[in-house]
């Protein structure tokens, strides 16, 4: 039977370290500069479904009325996010997006959600960028929009994005 000597072994873990660091080094990227932090954010979230002013409508109803999950529904929400629990406490931002009913026999809910800081007719509106395709995949970062043209009457609009992000 071959014996691998010592030494070859040696070399060989060696080389492997040594590659790997290397290909370590070659997918780490450039550093641009900025810092990470943690801010940590505290808002209410106000879903109001019934009533005579409700945030949040049904846009797809769920197939099955006896369903335990509603699974199947898709709601639209337009909700309050404030300081505090109360509706009437300071209002910080809306939460703007939809989510459905994803599972038939646990509560289970699919999500997409922006929240809106700026008020939407300010000269200059922010808007997150998460994700991409191409060359933007895992790209991160915000867009500035802002209003061109509007037209009251039919609703045509010419909007200038200028878009900021970050990507490998």
């Amino acid at each position: 039977m071959a014996r691998i000597s010592p030494i070859l072994t040696f070399q060989f873990i060696i080389s492997s370290l040594l590659l790997s660091s290397s290909a370590m080094t070659l997918v780490s990227g450039e550093s641009h500069g900025f810092r990470e932090k943690l801010t940590h954010i505290c808002l209410y979230w106000h879903d109001i479904v019934g009533g005579p002013h409700p945030t949040a409508i049904d846009v797809v109803p769920p197939p099955s009325k006896s369903s335990p999950t509603n699974f199947g529904l898709v709601r639209m929400f337009d909700n309050a996010l404030t300081q505090g629990p109360e509706l009437s406490s300071e209002l910080v931002a809306r939460a703007q997006g939809f989510y459905a009913s994803a599972a038939q026999k646990e509560l289970s809910l699919l999500m997409a959600q922006n929240f809106a800081f700026v008020q939407v007719f300010n000269k200059v509106r922010e808007l997150p960028v998460i994700g991409g395709s191409g060359v933007f995949r895992f790209a991160k970062g915000y867009a500035e929009a802002s209003t061109h043209t509007f037209d009251l009457t039919t609703g045509d609009a010419t909007v200038e994005y200028n878009i900021y992000v970050l990507h490998y």
